[in-house]
């Protein structure tokens, strides 16, 4: 809603950020008079884990996840266009709220069940189009579906083991690994440019 009434870029991350504080101020809010047993789980779901996810979670987010694959292989072309910018993509018709409505929906679908797994959706699909070496949506749409399960499949097996038995959170580890990939990214495209 705000990203309809504010289009400069710096005014937009800085009311997500307000947003963010006005989030986790209703969150302090309710955790003020929760139950201690809610306290724990909503604190182990906001590290990111997978250690609570039962068939019973799989049944419900499976459809979703489906059906939301096909939309994004459907729009397979117009994310093409969308790769050269915004303003790019509108001047061709693509409609932009339908990739927000399925980027959101499988977001939303993930963060349920395992809670906010952070640097995923930023450095897998750089790493998959250096190993690829395209960007091609048609290949890097698989390549990041699979690549993120399969990063996210490694590095929980890494919270799980490395200082058994106690669990790390999976962000912890995903950070680990990520925030150097998008550090690269970031000084790499910043000395291309010079």
């Amino acid at each position: 809603l705000i990203a309809q009434r504010v289009r400069q870029m710096p005014l937009l991350v800085v009311s997500g950020v307000m947003i963010g504080y006005i989030c986790s101020a209703v969150t302090d809010f309710v955790i003020t008079f929760a139950e201690d047993s809610n306290i724990v789980n909503l604190h182990n779901w906001s590290m990111g884990s997978f250690s609570g996810i039962s068939w019973d979670n799989i049944r419900v987010m499976t459809p979703v996840v489906l059906v939301s694959l096909v939309c994004v292989f459907l729009l397979s072309k117009p994310i093409g266009a969308y790769q050269l910018g915004e303003g790019y993509a509108r001047s061709m018709g693509v409609n932009i709220a339908a990739f927000r409505v399925v980027s959101s929906v499988l977001s939303a679908c993930v963060a349920a069940f395992a809670g906010p797994i952070s640097f995923v959706g930023i450095a897998v699909p750089h790493l998959a189009k250096s190993l690829f070496g395209t960007a091609k949506p048609i290949l890097m749409i698989p390549a990041c579906f699979l690549g993120g399960a399969g990063f996210c499949l490694l590095c929980d097996l890494i919270a799980r083991t490395v200082f058994a038995p106690t669990e790390l959170s999976i962000s912890t580890v995903t950070a680990l690994f990520g925030a150097p990939v998008v550090i690269y990214i970031m000084v790499h495209r910043k000395s291309s440019r010079w």
